[in-house]
């Protein structure tokens, strides 16, 4: 068997894992990996400019296709850079695989220049990851990590490759199949289980389906969408799960919540089945537990079995992945046609309820004739923008008014950092959206807060040609946190203001970037099509009213049914 380098051999290994996009930045414990992936033609390395946006960027392209997300970065400062990105993907289930250089197996411990212990660092907020020490276990340790990346709840494992490992020679034969006796997820829902579950909800009188980012990870979609219309059951998602099921269907109750719908809210605390599916029980979306649900039996979903329970006390359990579990759903209800009339017949008040609470408090604003709302923006994109757009947001108030006013209807169109909540990711996981589809609308909505905190990534836009547009709802704030400032520290507003922030026009410009103001109502929808039109990346900087808040609101450890309203 021929041999070949390590570093060679971890090329072959992409190959076998079909990858074709690698984000990353170079640096010296990695200039073999470096230099063997100048020789791959069908691979294609996009250098960002910061290893967190390299993170940020296969994330968000890990989100938008389903597949594996792929960073290659050095070790040292170049590895622990990365962390911020690996956090934000393990808190929200995302696949990915982070490759870091380090020192040669002999100076490991020895305080070498750039070294750091990755693995140790890393451990809380990984899947899995590994430190590899032997060039013989390298096909086995990468075959390993993308097979724990995308099975089970997905997650983020990171591999450490020393510098002598990808410089020694192996005869490499990468494995074709995995065998891991200590990691075997459970896919298929027991069936008896299903049927105990079934027969709840169709005894039920006030279900709900709450519905999160587990059923866009197991690509459950369409059978959910299938599951609640035959049912005829309500659905509210949750931040991550925007999208499973299509925002514009009369069933669709919106997001729950602290700053989820008055309906979803009200439509959960009064329900009396529950129907968790591929969801946490974030306390951003329960509240006061004791307070969360208090009449409704629990049905969970859940392919994590360490999810059953754990923040909310379940009736129902069972663990499986979603996709699946909602297929025998639907083939057992097919043989039920007369108990599912049945239950249309007992929820019909039911549903005319739900229907009330959404008229009874609508989402809203007052959009005037001298400043721009950021909600009137956020509704103009959604108007103008394809219905294939991919939206990304930062994280603040840009993140919950696009959650609020912006409809999506199909799965993967939206990316959010929903658990760690990270400033500075929406961005990079555009270009990350970007690159893995070239020929699709890919927006921003972002902060002048948060768009701060990775902006460098423009330079990478403009070098690979990747036309992102970035509409940034500039209300001169850290504006969420302003908000509970205004609310709950008596106006005390303490570093929220930001008082000198770049003009975002001529920045774009300085990177070789388009650049468009926006100031008045009148300005905004001329100013979103001519963003749209042109063929690279854009910021838009709409001047918008610097202390409007986002409503409704449930302070923290409040129940969700006691909302601040408009």
């Amino acid at each position: 068997m021929k041999k070949i380098s390590g570093a060679q051999a971890f090329i072959e290994a992409l190959r076998q894992e079909d990858v074709k996009d690698v984000f990353g930045y170079p640096g010296g414990a990695v200039l073999d990996i470096f230099d063997a992936i100048m020789d791959a033609d069908d691979i294609r390395f996009i250098l960002t400019r910061h290893e967190q946006g390299a993170v940020h960027a296969a994330d968000g392209y890990a989100r938008a296709t389903g597949r594996v997300g792929v960073c290659v970065v050095t070790s040292g400062p170049g590895a622990t850079n990365t962390v911020t990105g690996i956090a934000t993907a393990c808190m929200d289930s995302i696949p990915l695989v982070v490759f870091t250089g380090q020192v040669s197996t002999h100076l490991i411990g020895n305080d070498a220049f750039q070294e750091a212990d990755i693995v140790g660092i890393t451990r809380p907020c990984t899947k899995h990851n590994y430190l590899v020490k032997d060039i013989e276990d390298l096909g086995k340790v990468i075959k390993e990590a993308f097979y724990i990346a995308r099975t089970g709840r997905p997650g983020p494992v990171l591999v450490d490759i020393p510098k002598n490992i990808q410089q020694s020679m192996v005869g490499f034969k990468y494995p074709d199949t995995v065998r891991m006796e200590s990691y075997s997820p459970t896919f298929k829902g027991h069936i008896g289980q299903i049927k105990r579950i079934l027969s709840v909800i169709l005894k039920s009188k006030k279900p709900v389906i709450y519905a999160g980012g587990g059923v866009i990870l197991s690509n459950g979609s369409e059978e959910l969408t299938a599951f609640a219309r035959a049912m005829k059951i309500p659905v509210t998602t949750t931040l991550m799960g925007m999208g499973c099921f299509p925002s514009g269907d009369p069933l669709s109750l919106g997001m729950l919540g602290m700053h989820g719908t008055y309906a979803a809210n009200l439509s959960v605390t009064n329900c009396d089945c529950l129907i968790a599916m591929g969801a946490r029980f974030d306390d951003r979306v329960t509240g006061k537990v004791d307070d969360f649900a208090p009449k409704a039996k629990i049905v969970h979903i859940d392919i994590d079995p360490t999810s059953i329970s754990k923040n909310v006390r379940v009736d129902l359990p069972i663990v499986g992945d979603c996709r699946s579990v909602l297929k025998d759903m639907l083939s057992e209800l097919a043989r039920k046609p007369d108990e599912v009339s049945e239950l249309h017949s007992q929820i019909a008040q039911w549903l005319d309820q739900t229907a009330a609470w959404k008229r009874e408090q609508p989402l809203r604003y007052c959009q005037g004739e001298d400043v721009i709302k950021p909600q009137y923006v956020v509704e103009m994109i959604d108007e103008l923008a394809p219905d294939d757009a991919i939206i990304s947001t930062e994280v603040g108030q840009n993140q919950m008014w696009t959650a609020q006013f912006y409809k999506f209807n199909e799965p993967r169109l939206f990316l959010t950092s929903g658990g760690l909540g990270t400033m500075g990711y929406g961005f990079p996981a555009a270009i990350g959206a970007q690159v893995a589809y070239p020929g699709r609308t890919v927006i921003d909505i972002a902060g002048d807060g948060s768009i701060q905190m990775n902006i460098q990534e423009i330079a990478t836009a403009v070098q690979y040609n990747l036309p992102v547009k970035v509409m940034i709802l500039n209300n001169g704030y850290l504006g969420m946190v302003r908000q509970w400032q205004s609310l709950f520290y008596k106006g005390r507003y303490s570093h929220t203001s930001m008082a000198v922030s770049p003009d975002f026009v001529k920045l774009a410009e300085a990177y070789g970037a388009h650049g468009i103001r926006v100031e008045k109502p009148s300005m905004v929808k001329d100013a979103i099509r001519r963003a749209l039109e042109i063929k690279g990346p854009v910021f838009v900087d709409f001047v918008v009213h610097p202390e409007e808040d986002v409503y409704p609101m449930v302070p923290a450890g409040a129940p969700i049914c006691n909302m601040l309203l408009v």
